[in-house]
């Protein structure tokens, strides 16, 4: 079927995908953009894991500070070279970054981050508390995992819904800009600094 030059264009505006990719998704799609959209999606992500393993040794240290000066965040995130550091793209995605860090204050960057012993301290809460609440044994362990998906989703920063998306966790927001900008991107580590508290740190 013949694909329109304007929806090529719609589609590449949306997506930030090469014109060729937005093409060949909107044919794959049958000319529904919403369709071809997804499947773009899934083709970067895709493209982003096999990226994953790559080294990075550039990137940027961002200072963040949020309105009224109680709340800060320094944070470290790399990339594979100083093209990518110097982009705008990138460089939005990091200044993002930041500023989720300052309103969502999570503890930790990835879930292996998160120490075994607090793991296993967690789990045993969760456990208790659903015995507690009469739930045999088999289903407690059940709940004691789902509670501590929910701890994950709370505090470890790759597993919290971006503040500015609540449709989007960060981790795939990562993934999103290593397919746009072709390189692998790593959040290193990050300190967040409230007024008059201890500094939490990654």
């Amino acid at each position: 079927m013949e694909i329109k030059a304007n929806l090529v264009q719609e589609l590449r505006k949306k997506s930030n995908a090469g014109m060729m990719d937005c093409k060949n998704a909107l044919m794959e799609a049958a000319g529904d953009i919403v369709k071809a959209e997804q499947i773009l999606k899934e083709k970067g992500l895709a493209r982003a894991d096999k990226k994953a393993t790559r080294a990075t040794r550039e990137g940027v240290i961002e200072s963040y500070i949020h309105l009224g000066s109680k709340i800060g965040v320094l944070l470290e995130v790399n990339c594979e070279t100083d093209f990518v550091a110097r982009n705008g793209m990138f460089k939005q995605f990091v200044h993002d970054i930041a500023l989720h860090i300052a309103a969502a204050a999570p503890l930790y960057i990835s879930c292996s981050d998160v120490p075994g012993e607090l793991v296993d301290k967690e789990k045993q809460i969760y456990k208790k508390q659903a015995l507690n609440e009469g739930k045999p044994e088999n289903i407690a362990d059940k709940v004691a995992e789902g509670r501590m998906k929910k701890y994950y989703e709370e505090n470890v920063l790759l597993e919290q819904l971006f503040v500015k998306d609540n449709d989007v966790k960060i981790g795939d927001l990562v993934k999103q800009n290593i397919s746009k900008l072709g390189e692998n991107i790593v959040i290193k580590r990050f300190c967040r600094f409230v007024l008059g508290e201890e500094s939490g740190q990654s």
